[in-house]
This record gives C-alpha cells, structure tokens and sequence, in this order.
C-alpha cells in the first residue's frame, strides 16, 4: 500500500464546532458536499440545556449523521445529564470544550479555563463516559496562559486520560485568556503543530487530531500522514465547496453533486423548514454563501442571497432566483463575448 492509499484508508476529517456557525441548517448544507466528514454541534453549554429549549438545542436531521455534540462545562454531573440527553437524540459523539478562551467561558470556569485543571478535566470525562456507551473526547489547545511548555501539556493528556477519554482534538495554538479577543486566539499565537505530531509519538496508544490553519488539500495530507485525523473550522464555512475536493481526493468517493444539484436540495430543505418549524429562509441562506467561492457568477450569488432579510421568511425559493440570476449574467457574458 502506498502512502496516499495509507492515508485515504484511515482518514479522519471533522468539520469544527464554530459558535453562530455550525447550526443544524449549516451541517445539513455540509453533509450534501461531502457524506463522510464528521460534523460537530456549535458549543453548547450545560445552562443551554439544563435550563433551556432542549429540543432546539439538540434537534438535529438524520442526514447529518454522523454528529458530534460539543457541550460546554465544568460540573461533572451536570455534564453527565447533558450526556443523557444527547443519548436521547442520537447523537454519535459527545465532545467536551477545553479550548475556547471568550469572556462567557471564563465567567463560567470552562472552556479553555479548564486546561489549568486537568484533574477536574478527567473527572468530567469520567462522568460524561459513565453516562453514555458513545465515544467521549476532548477538544483543548496546546496551552493556556502561562502554561505553556510541553511538559504541562503532557501531563494535561496523561491526566485526562486516565478517565478512559482516548481521542484528543487539538487546536495547534495556546489560548491567551487576558488580552486576546476569541477571533485573535485563532490567529496571533503562533501554530505549533509539531507539538500535536510529539504528543503522538509520546501517546501512540491515544488518537490526536489536529486543528489550525489547516486550508489546502496538500496540509490536510501532510497531517494526516502525522496525525490520526484533521479538524478543518473556517475554510470548510467560507469554501464549502473544498469538501467535494476533499471527497475525491482522500476519499476517493464517486457521484459527488455538483453546486447546483446542492443549490436545489437547499430549496426542499429551506420548504420543509419553513413548513415544519416556521424557520426563515435568512437562517439557511446565511450559511450558502460561500457555495460558489472562486466561481463565476460567485459576487451575484452572493448578493441575491444577502437580500434574504428583505423579503418574506417562506420565499424559499430566493435560492431559485440566485441561481437564475447567475444563469442570466452568463448568458449575457457569453453573447457578449
């Protein structure tokens, strides 16, 4: 077997937890490009649940199979609840947040707070896994503050670890708590994946993913030949299309759908949303933007689409008119020519 048949064998790609990003409208946008990538919830906390809408919260579509619940918390039997709920809607992993470095988690002591005490850490694993027969992992940094050297992030692995947790998903960047806003987190503290490729030759009994900057198919097959699998954030929202690339290319997959076959399926959905839960087209539209990234006509899809605030919330079909309106300008373009 060959190095990219290695590497297209054992592939492991997510799609990362992203706060206002990954809804349930944007995971079942995603899983229309690509069947196989794992998508993950937007970070919800264990208040959200315990003391909120749960079924909003946890409602999600069968397509988006398989899904992964990311909560956000400290206390390990509110955690273990929330656990159980997950169980109850079906959800195929359950990922505890010890990265994200916003205010609302440091008033609330989780989040990447939590890497400062990993003995807490392992016990939430431990009571997250005492609730549920699915997989439990954790998603952290590199470090946090001043702990920052190899050795604490070790021992962070080693500790945690010992809760029977054995799929760690690693943001390659520490998080600054004080000084650092959420958005300069994921960009000015340097990205250290030699770090993550250490900790998998230190723990090769444990599976490490890594996360960061990760944009091109040439990083994702460098890591992954390195690590056990990738976490792409960003690029995966604003280029969605890259899935489709990553489809053929890692996974060798056939009969992929083009972006106007995706376009199409949006309009169903968008209906069936609408008649079901009431919801506007803006909350679906808002998440199609980036269909047509780097594409002819891409500027008027994305403008017809940005319109979706001003009509009714049932004009489903405003993703009819975008794909005509594209349809049109290329035909003027090409009369033109």
């Amino acid at each position: 077997m060959d190095n990219k048949q290695e590497i297209n064998s054992k592939a492991d790609i997510r799609i990362a937890p992203m706060i206002d990003w990954t809804d349930r409208h944007c995971r079942y946008f995603l899983r229309q490009i690509s069947p196989n990538v794992m998508l993950y919830t937007e970070m919800i906390t264990c208040g959200a649940l315990l003391h909120g809408d749960v079924d909003r919260h946890l409602r999600f579509n069968d397509e988006e199979h398989p899904i992964a619940l990311q909560l956000g918390g400290s206390n390990p039997s509110d955690l273990a609840k929330c656990t159980e709920l997950a169980n109850q809607y079906g959800y195929d992993e359950i990922n505890l947040n010890c990265g994200c470095p916003s205010d609302r988690v440091q008033s609330g002591a989780f989040g990447a707070c939590l890497m400062k005490t990993p003995e807490k850490v392992r016990e939430c694993l431990s009571a997250m896994r005492s609730a549920t027969d699915k997989p439990v992992t954790l998603k952290c940094r590199i470090g946090v503050d001043e702990f920052d050297d190899y050795e604490f992030l070790k021992e962070f692995i080693a500790t945690t670890a010992e809760s029977g947790c054995d799929t760690f998903i690693i943001h390659a960047r520490k998080a600054w708590l004080k000084g650092l806003s959420p958005k300069q987190n994921r960009e000015i503290p340097p990205l250290r994946y030699d770090v993550v490729h250490q900790l998998k030759q230190d723990f090769p009994a444990l599976k490490f993913l890594i996360n960061g900057g990760i944009q091109t198919l040439p990083q994702m097959e460098e890591q992954l030949a390195l690590t056990d699998g990738i976490m792409i954030g960003r690029e995966a929202y604003q280029n969605p299309y890259i899935l489709a690339d990553i489809e053929r290319q890692i996974y060798s997959s056939a009969n992929i759908l083009s972006r106007e076959e995706i376009a199409l399926k949006m309009i169903d959905y968008a209906r069936g949303q609408y008649e079901n839960y009431g919801t506007p087209v803006k909350s679906i539209t808002r998440h199609i933007l980036g269909l047509y990234q780097g594409q002819k006509g891409a500027k008027i899809w994305r403008r017809t689409l940005s319109e979706a605030h001003k009509v009714a919330e049932d004009h489903f079909t405003l993703i009819q008119d975008a794909l005509d309106n594209m349809h049109s300008k290329k035909a003027q373009s090409c009369i033109a020519a």
